[in-house]
């Protein structure tokens, strides 16, 4: 599978980038093409040829048969032959399509990944995914209208103006002129045509991903009864994907018209001609019949083109709009001359780190050091800080000044991927892939065995209920985890992480799912977890923080206290006030 950078944000580069390895199939493509242009020539020019020998001979002449035996042979195998050529654009495509096709889906992926934590916060899921697909659709779709809409009328209408002037140079001249406004028309209504069709595919997705969050919360819509609410508020986006499209289709119903009245007119004055001409003498019968058929072929052609119009321009406007959401400027890259992060001892240092969301401050020129292989808690109200400093840690989110180091390597300067390599992260909201349990357990070390799978779910005490559970460790667990409870899915997560087996180890509220007999177990499991690990701890409950090395305490983007549990909690100050203020070690949000 091909591997690509970052991609073009124009269409034409698009497409000249995903091609270009294909080049033998396309000039196989062309060949084809040029030579259906001569074959539209040969057949009506064998038809010719019978008429003037039938319109020269009696019917009763002996020779009248050996005269149209080869041109009536030559006609029909024209025919079995432009059956074959077709078969074998037919294979060309099937050679070409779904090559262009894994490598077009492949590239968007890979390209979505590359954006930072801020850019899927901002995107509906389901409109990205539809972006995706009307990408993959899209380019293998314009790829066959371009060749069936432009390579081959304008390989056609060239072979047929060199026969016409063959004949006579009136016919070439006007069929020439028509070709030019008839081409330079459609070019033209497709350029209106397209903001509409982008207009409409952006709305279009917009919907798509307003459908996919009602859906995702259907349990939100039951237990507050908004489905009503729920039918208007979609309502109002559909009803705006249909205006958009009819808008769309009443231009398209005016462009095929224009395209109508050129080609009549085009045919009007082909007939007058043919008709001047051979009052004149100046051409034969079968001249007569040559100009006509080749007229109507390259007419069909056309306008199969026109009715393939409407189709043209709303692909290309909707790959143009996913195209611009997909390549926007990845806000947080590799620099050109990044390193594999080496984490030995997992020691973390802020060097005047600052940072804000927009125009709202977080930190300005914090400094800390946290030793390797220390445990330390983080305390706070919510929106003191703590996650976005977890999240500047896993570079979710870049600085805008000073540096963090792991082990001394600045991590803007490493990979991304060995970056999150060596930080194992156990959310609050544990989301697993719609795959079975083995596999969400084993996404934390790819090469584990099943023996190893099955140890770290017992330690992180999964297996009793994976057992209970119909198809055990095969078993699926449906979108985002939804057929396990809040607690069994943190359990899995708890066993992905220690089969990950990283030297820095984060924890965002990860026992808060937790019954309290369960939470007791998982400690223990959690507590072998840490040790020889850096390790983060976010958590609510101040007495799971109690036997941390060291606590941090935040306030409005600023660590206020750091100490042990022992120390704060006899100095006059924030974690003394939160202490007070918890019921059985719960801290108000």
């Amino acid at each position: 599978m091909r591997q690509f950078s970052t991609l073009p944000r124009t269409l034409p580069a698009l497409f000249f980038r995903f091609l270009k390895p294909y080049t033998w199939y396309l000039a196989g493509m062309v060949l084809v093409s040029l030579l259906y242009g001569v074959h539209s020539i040969l057949l009506p020019f064998t038809l010719k040829i019978l008429v003037d020998r039938i319109s020269i001979s009696h019917v009763a002449t002996p020779g009248l048969f050996a005269a149209l035996k080869w041109p009536a042979i030559g006609y029909v195998a024209l025919s079995l032959g432009l059956g074959l050529l077709f078969r074998f654009y037919n294979f060309l495509m099937l050679r070409l399509l779904p090559n262009l096709k894994r490598d077009v889906q492949h590239a968007m992926f890979v390209q979505l990944e590359g954006h930072s934590h801020s850019y899927f916060q901002n995107q509906f899921a389901g409109a990205l995914s539809n972006k995706v697909s009307d990408m993959v659709r899209g380019v293998s779709e314009i790829l066959q209208m371009f060749m069936s809409c432009c390579v081959d009328p304008v390989l056609s209408i060239s072979v047929a103006i060199f026969a016409m002037s063959r004949v006579h140079p009136l016919f070439a001249l006007i069929f020439g002129v028509f070709s030019v406004v008839f081409i330079s028309l459609s070019w033209t209504l497709a350029q209106y045509c397209q903001p509409l069709a982008s207009a409409y595919s952006e709305a279009r997705s917009t919907t798509v991903g307003k459908v996919v969050d009602s859906i995702t919360n259907m349990m939100n819509v039951r237990l507050f009864a908004r489905h009503e609410f729920e039918n208007r508020y979609l309502g109002r986006y559909i009803n705006d994907v249909v205006a958009k499209d009819r808008r769309m289709q009443r231009y398209l119903i005016f462009a095929r018209l224009a395209l109508v009245l050129c080609i009549t007119t085009m045919l009007a004055f082909m007939i007058w001609a043919l008709i001047w001409a051979k009052s004149e003498a100046l051409i034969t019968a079968g001249d007569f019949v040559l100009i006509l058929t080749l007229t109507h072929r390259i007419l069909d052609m056309l306008w199969g083109v026109t009715n393939q119009f409407v189709q043209f321009s709303q692909e290309i406007g909707t790959c143009k709009q996913a195209l611009t959401i997909i390549t926007q400027p990845h806000e947080i890259e590799d620099h050109v001359d990044a390193t594999r992060l080496q984490a030995q001892q997992g020691q973390i240092q802020f060097q005047g780190v600052g940072f804000s969301y927009g125009n709202v401050g977080v930190f300005e020129g914090l400094d800390l050091t946290i030793a390797g292989g220390s445990k330390v808690g983080l305390v706070g109200f919510s929106g003191s800080g703590k996650s976005t400093f977890v999240n500047l840690i896993l570079r979710f989110f870049e600085v805008q000044s000073g540096q963090i180091l792991i082990d001394g390597q600045d991590i803007s300067r490493v990979t991304q991927t060995s970056l999150h390599e060596q930080i194992s992260m156990i959310p609050q909201d544990t989301s697993l892939f719609h795959r079975s349990l083995l596999e969400n357990i084993r996404y934390g070390r790819l090469d584990a065995s099943d023996e190893y799978v099955i140890a770290a779910a017992k330690q992180a005490h999964c297996h009793d209920f994976i057992l209970k559970i119909p198809g055990q460790y095969e078993a699926l667990v449906g979108e985002r985890g939804i057929k396990l409870s809040g607690g069994q899915r943190q359990r899995i997560a708890i066993a992905r992480a220690i089969l990950k087996n990283s030297p820095i180890l984060i924890l965002d509220e990860a026992t808060s799912s937790l019954d309290s007999v369960t939470e007791a177990h998982i400690q223990s499991s959690l507590h072998d977890l840490m040790q020889n690990r850096t390790t983060i701890v976010i958590a609510h409950r101040l007495s799971t923080l109690s036997s941390m090395d060291r606590l941090l305490v935040f306030d409005q983007g600023k660590i206020v206290q750091d100490g042990t549990h022992d120390q704060l909690i006899i100095a006059p100050g924030q974690y003394q006030k939160l202490w007070s203020l918890q019921a059985n070690g719960f801290l108000p949000g």
